[in-house]
């Protein structure tokens, strides 16, 4: 594969601007996120990251701008929808069902792809069958894949904070995504926590080859990863390219190195130089 289609666009964002009745939110935000890279968004709290997340997967309106997912405009398109076309994401918030298993929780996502039609759903011992072990055989590689096999029955409700982001984290892959969106998955961890989660990103985004053969998803790799996070050397050591967002606007874009040295970033996020 030639570096050029490596690197083609995959999200493309233009002017977009979005507000809560006085309050702006994204002030003419403009980025373009491409295939075969995790692309990180910094930026101090309020800066307008996860609202530019929601924007992306249809959470939230922008009343300015366009955003195109590969190609296709997908401005104010619906949350399940841009599951659909192969966007999923995590959230800072974790959104779990707390009262289901973490199997149960993770098959939830499975439900896009399950065929709905009354006739093929009727004949269990046939297609349907053959269908739902499928979609059991990804969920349960996915299980092994993260190192959650000896909670895969256990109500997620009941689980360690460390333990339910990586469930939420499964519950993402399970929607196949083409574009995985991750909302501070390591926030309120510990080190070792934070490490595992990094493996795991990187060995998304790398895929797994024969070790996950029937489960494209993990073995094939999701291609193109948007990382936020607070934790600057996960972000240094992990991303590509990052953008910053200082509020609403986007003070700066680059590689790690051009971001460490950025004087407008040093002083809106990093801090000021002694």
């Amino acid at each position: 594969m030639s570096t050029e289609t490596e690197k083609r666009p995959r999200i493309v964002i233009e002017n977009l601007s979005l507000s809560f009745g006085g309050v702006k939110a994204l002030s003419d935000v403009s980025l373009t996120i491409n295939n075969r890279e995790i692309f990180a968004i910094i930026g101090p709290n309020g800066a307008g990251k996860t609202c530019l997340l929601n924007s992306i997967n249809g959470f939230y309106k922008p009343q300015v701008g366009n955003i195109y997912f590969d190609d296709q405009r997908i401005t104010r398109i619906r949350p399940d929808k841009a599951a659909k076309l192969g966007l999923a994401r995590t959230f800072q918030n974790i959104e779990l069902y707390t009262g289901l298993s973490t199997l149960d929780n993770i098959m939830a996502a499975r439900h896009i792809f399950m065929n709905q039609n009354v006739l093929t759903g009727s004949l269990y011992y046939g297609w349907a069958h053959k269908e739902e072990i499928h979609h059991r055989k990804t969920v349960e590689d996915i299980i092994d894949f993260l190192e959650i096999e000896p909670i895969r029955q256990k109500v997620v409700g009941s689980l360690p904070y460390g333990m339910r982001k990586r469930v939420e984290l499964g519950r993402a892959l399970a929607l196949e995504p083409k574009v995985l969106l991750l909302d501070e998955p390591m926030a309120g961890m510990n080190l070792e926590e934070k490490e595992d989660i990094a493996r795991f990103i990187v060995d998304i985004f790398e895929g797994q080859g024969d070790t996950y053969p029937d489960t494209p998803v993990l073995r094939d790799g999701v291609e193109c990863i948007v990382l936020i996070e607070h934790d600057m050397g996960v972000v240094m050591d992990l991303a590509d390219r990052i953008a910053v967002l200082d509020f609403g606007i986007k003070i700066a874009e680059g590689t790690p190195d051009e971001i460490k040295n950025n004087p407008d970033v040093i002083s809106a996020y990093l801090g000021e130089e002694k």
